[in-house]
């Protein structure tokens, strides 16, 4: 009797499959993922709140500068995009509070102001003051007005509040031209103490980030956040020397009112601008050691929830 080859075959698979031990067949086996289970998996977590996280958001910041230079272009572009006094306007909120405030605090009450001219005595704190507060109040809504940006692309989100930020400080010199002309009508000496403004203004711009940071965080997950911000700046206003000089507030009080940094760099700008004295060099050093306490926390904060922004959005 002759064995034909597909008889042959038959009989060695079936000696082969006695041999061997019934394996149970699974759907990972079937689909070959059993091989890939023993590869490292790597799970990507949102940024932690710690050191590390603050020093990669930086070095990922300085990479997108070039970003953040065009967008605070943009903001200053759309701002005055199609209108007739165009930079005009960012002169135009501090006069319009000098002169209301004049009629005031000249007519109605008086302020002592050191011999120096009411307006420009008034001026002179309007303009870091408005710089604070438009800073915040554009900043922390800056987030939610751009949904799209933040679903459809990556880039460092702290960049959206730093470059209205950007833009408030473009104002803040527009103004400070003002300033220099009311100065030379009043008769108001320029000293070299006027140096000392930069890093008044340097210490006041790091406290307003950090605190646009940490409120633009939170406002993307409570909105009451954006509607509360306009009142309390307004109420912060008058806790500060902006319309009152730092001698009219009660000497036994002075040093728990000058914990509020804000206060302490506006009387500062003041003294150097139109008083051309130094200026409290121990309530500057707290100030700057306040904004150097709590700026890192606020970025950290806002980097820690940047992952989930666009969730919330």
């Amino acid at each position: 009797m002759s064995t034909t080859p597909e008889t042959v075959v038959a009989s060695q698979m079936t000696v082969h499959s006695a041999g061997a031990v019934a394996r149970p067949t699974t759907w990972e086996t079937s689909t070959g993922l059993a091989r890939t289970l023993s590869r490292p998996v790597k799970v990507i977590h949102p940024p932690a709140f710690s050191i590390g996280t603050i020093s990669t958001g930086v070095r990922t910041l300085v990479q997108y500068s070039d970003l953040l230079y065009t967008l605070s272009l943009f903001r200053l572009s759309v701002r005055y995009k199609q209108s007739a006094l165009g930079w005009t306007w960012a002169a135009l909120q501090p006069l319009a509070l000098m002169g209301i405030y004049t009629i005031i605090f000249t007519r109605v009450t008086t302020v002592a102001t050191g011999g120096v001219p009411y307006p420009v005595f008034v001026f002179s704190a309007l303009l870091p003051w408005i710089f604070f507060s438009s800073s915040i109040s554009s900043a922390v809504n800056g987030l939610v007005l751009h949904p799209n940006l933040l679903t459809k692309m990556y880039f460092p989100r702290e960049i959206i509040p730093l470059s209205y930020m950007a833009a408030s400080l473009a104002d803040f010199c527009i103004a400070s031209i003002i300033l220099g002309g009311l100065m030379v009508y009043y008769q108001v000496p320029l000293t070299w103490h006027l140096l000392y403004a930069i890093p008044i203004v340097v210490i006041l711009a790091g406290f307003a980030a950090a605190i646009a940071l940490f409120f633009s965080a939170v406002q993307v997950r409570f909105r009451d956040v954006g509607l509360a911000m306009p009142f309390l700046l307004q109420v912060w206003m008058f806790t500060v020397p902006v319309v009152y000089s730092l001698q009219s507030v009660p000497e036994r009080f002075r040093s728990l009112y000058l914990l509020d940094p804000v206060a302490g760099l506006i009387e500062g700008f003041r003294l150097v601008v139109i008083h051309g004295t130094a200026p409290d060099f121990r309530t500057l050093a707290l100030c700057g050691a306040v904004t150097i306490v709590s700026l890192p926390p606020a970025y950290a904060f806002f980097k820690s929830s940047e992952a989930t922004m666009a969730d919330f959005i």
